[in-house]
C-alpha cells in the first residue's frame, strides 16, 4: 500500500498541493499534518511509522517535509527498512523500492551530512576570528558595569534587598544573585 505524508510548518499553510501530488502517484491513504519539520512530536508521522507493514510505500512530496533534520530522515529511513517498507519523494525522484533509488537516499544523505559539517566548520571559525578580535558570543549585559557595582554597594551596605535591586534595575532576581555570588568569589 502507497501511505501519503503531507506536511506543513504553520497553521496557516495549507497541505492541497502535496495531497494533490499524493493523490496522482497513487496513495491510498494520506496522513495531513501541520508541525515543524525540526520537532519529532508529529503524531501523524508516528501513526504512519507505527503501522507499516511489510511492502508498504511512505510516499511524501518533497523529502524537506518529511523532516528537516538529516539524522530524523535517517532514523525514519532506519524505521521503514525494519519494516521492510519502502519510501518514495516525488519531487528528488528517490525511490527505495529500487536499488537505484537506495543508492540515491544514500548519496543525498551523505551530501547532506558533508553540508551540516561545513557549515559547523565555517561557524567555529567565524567564532574563533570573532575571539581574536575581542568579541564574545551571547546576550549583551543587561546591566551596566556601573549598575552592577551600584547593586552590589547598594545590597552590601543593606540599603536594600536583593529583591528590591531587582524591581528597581527592572532585571529578574536570579541575576541579582548571580551578581552577588561572584562577587563573593571575588572578595574570598
Amino acid at each position: 500500500m502507497r501511505i501519503g505524508y503531507a506536511r506543513v510548518s504553520t497553521n496557516d499553510q495549507e497541505t492541497t498541493v502535496q495531497v494533490a501530488a499524493l493523490k496522482s502517484a497513487g496513495c491510498e491513504r494520506i496522513y495531513r499534518e501541520k508541525a515543524s519539520g525540526g520537532r519529532w512530536d508529529r503524531p501523524e508521522l508516528r501513526k504512519i511509522l507505527d503501522q507499516l507493514r511489510k511492502g508498504d510505500v511512505l510516499v511524501v512530496w518533497k523529502l524537506d517535509r518529511l523532516s528537516r533534520s538529516l539524522r530524523d530522515v535517517l532514523s525514519i529511513m532506519e524505521k521503514l527498512a525494519e519494516a521492510k517498507a519502502g519510501f518514495r519523494s516525488l519531487t528528488e525522484t528517490i525511490d527505495t523500492t529500487t536499488a537505484a533509488g537506495r543508492m540515491m537516499m544514500h548519496m543525498v544523505s551523505s551530501f547532506a551530512e558533508y553540508e551540516r559539517a561545513m557549515l559547523r566548520e565555517r561557524t567555529k571559525a567565524g567564532l574563533e576570528a570573532a575571539r581574536k578580535d575581542g568579541r564574545i558570543g551571547g546576550r549583551r549585559h543587561k546591566l551596566t558595569q556601573r549598575q552592577r557595582q551600584e547593586i552590589i554597594r547598594l545590597v552590601m551596605e543593606g540599603r536594600k534587598t536583593a529583591a528590591d535591586a531587582a524591581r528597581l534595575f527592572d532585571v529578574h532576581p536570579a541575576t541579582i544573585s548571580r551578581l552577588l555570588s561572584q562577587e563573593r568569589l571575588i572578595e574570598k
